[in-house]
């Protein structure tokens, strides 16, 4: 009588998952990354150069070129244009989001992030928060040049900080569309002339240099609805004091929140889908 042997059972392991990351610790490494990309300005400030000469250029330009055609003179004209001129500066600083990342991904850094142990999400967010940093130097340079040429703050130093963080809230929303195009194109070149493509009639197409109602009806339309328009009213009105705040800065953080109600999840699934 001869026994049958039965083969031994072969078990394979399946790899281990990787542990889920919850929220607070994905905050954590994204705060982390931040502090990466303050360490590049540190280590490059040239980085820091379009965000103080480009401010302190438009503000010559603009104020001494046209000042005296639009207002009458050169002062009345920079207690006009200045908050405008905060607006734009952020608008166009929100450039440097999709530059970065597009140059990240040209390096390989997002390569070497996802070997690491840490939130898909996480670089994608230290980028975006290490970005404001930029945008707060930003806002220090173009009040501190305009104080140095005779711009004066006409209310208090309330509603002057709400002016600062409300710029810089719709500058943050402004990060995200702009990441996105950094993450679908891969040459910065491109991003950069892109971002520029979009940002010139926001900035330009608004009551940024100019009173709405001296323009043609069509482009009025287009003002009126123009977010630009709504944060670079508030701001005015939280500066000196003249006109509404409530209405264009409860539209300024309505448009904030449609930026990124859209852009921020698009952004986090196409940069899971090439990262």
């Amino acid at each position: 009588m001869t026994a049958t042997l039965a083969a031994p059972a072969v078990y394979r392991s399946e790899p281990p998952r990787p542990p889920r990351i919850g929220p607070l610790r994905t905050i954590g490494q994204g705060l982390t990354l931040t502090w990466r990309n303050l360490l590049k300005i540190k280590h490059s400030p040239e980085q820091l150069l379009d965000l103080t000469l480009q401010p302190i250029i438009f503000v010559v330009l603009f104020v001494y070129l046209f000042g005296g055609a639009i207002a009458g003179d050169q002062h009345t004209y920079l207690q006009f244009v200045l908050p405008g001129i905060l607006v734009q500066t952020i608008a166009f600083a929100s450039l440097g989001i999709g530059t970065g990342l597009s140059t990240d991904r040209q390096s390989g850094v997002f390569d070497r992030f996802r070997t690491m142990p840490i939130a898909r999400s996480a670089p994608l967010i230290g980028a975006v928060l290490g970005d404001v940093v930029r945008y707060v130097v930003s806002v220090a340079i173009v009040l501190g040049f305009g104080a140095l040429i005779g711009f004066r703050i006409q209310t208090d130093l309330l509603s002057t900080l709400a002016a600062c963080g409300l710029v810089l809230v719709f500058a943050f929303g402004l990060s995200w569309p702009m990441a996105l195009i950094g993450l679908l194109l891969k040459n910065p070149r491109t991003v950069q002339g892109i971002g520029a493509s979009l940002m010139f009639p926001l900035t330009f197409g608004s009551n940024l240099l100019v009173e709405t109602s001296t323009m043609p009806g069509w482009l009025q339309a287009w003002v009126k609805i123009n977010p630009v328009s709504f944060v670079v009213e508030a701001t005015r009105g939280l500066l000196l004091g003249q006109g509404p705040v409530a209405a264009p800065a409860a539209r300024t953080l309505l448009a904030v929140a449609v930026l990124c109600a859209v852009f921020i999840p698009l952004s986090l699934a196409v940069y899971r889908r090439r990262t």
